[in-house]
């Protein structure tokens, strides 16, 4: 989903300015400095319009959290959001998650968060999903041992192809519901799933512990394309995902077409 640009984007940018770091790349390993230097230490990846880092930052004043995305707009109003409460535990940096390893020293972040992140449902661009095995092993350059990642989202194929990622990247699943909030409730919302849940809609969550060491792959390695991880029945569908069911709506046809002849 686009969003509009925001209007006076530079001068309201340069009004954050105390709270957005320009130069992530000279904190590896000084990230603390910000707060104080035994705090734990959180990383979101996609931290979109903020909701969830201004309410979680919140309710964990002790904890620094870092929250890394690469849509100005969204940053933007992310910033705001944390400059109107006060908060001085956050600090926000513009890039793409694919440099992360440059920014944080080993073992530095205690945490992650993924939140609603894009599906890339192709079997071609599965290599972008922040949940694929390559991206789930570069976190591990970073993340200290036996710390976890929190990772949710709408799309049930995205999250049944990320837990196959989260185990061959040797991370110990738990916590892994396919309807978080009838389970739980208090739960610290995004914006995107604040709507989601208003409509009903199911919410996927699992925690992603990193374990001492990469397991050896045993068996087939998983399937890329999100058309494989569809399921029977499906009511509601996920942002970036039109044309995969669209797909297999299709492929489902002729599979009828070919049973009536």
């Amino acid at each position: 989903m686009r969003m509009r640009k925001k209007k006076n984007l530079i001068p309201r940018m340069e009004r954050c300015a105390a709270i957005q770091e320009k130069n992530p790349y000279e904190m590896r390993g000084r990230w603390r400095e910000r707060l104080t230097p035994d705090c734990p230490l959180h990383l979101e990846i996609g931290c979109g319009k903020g909701s969830f880092t201004v309410e979680t930052a919140a309710a964990h004043p002790e904890v620094l959290f870092v929250a890394v995305e690469r849509v100005a707009d969204c940053l933007l109003l992310a910033m705001e959001k944390v400059m109107a409460r006060g908060l001085d535990n956050v600090v926000f940096v513009c890039d793409d998650a694919a440099r992360l390893g440059e920014m944080f020293a080993p073992g530095e972040v205690d945490r992650m968060y993924i939140n609603f992140c894009d599906p890339w449902p192709s079997k071609k661009h599965a290599k972008r999903r922040l949940t694929y095995e390559k991206f789930l092993l570069s976190y591990r350059e970073f993340l200290r041992d036996g710390g976890g990642i929190e990772f949710k989202t709408d799309n049930r194929p995205l999250f049944d192809f990320s837990l196959t990622q989260f185990t061959r990247a040797g991370y110990r699943l738990s916590e892994v519901t396919n309807d978080l909030h009838r389970e739980q409730t208090g739960v610290i919302q995004t914006d995107y799933e604040a709507r989601f849940v208003a409509e009903g809609v199911k919410i996927n969550r699992c925690v992603a512990t990193k374990e001492a060491a990469v397991p050896q792959p045993v068996g087939e390695p998983p399937k890329l394309s999100l058309l494989d991880y569809l399921p029977e029945e499906m009511d509601h569908i996920p942002y970036g995902m039109e044309e995969v069911f669209a797909q297999n709506q299709i492929r489902l046809v002729r599979e009828q077409e070919g049973d009536r002849r």
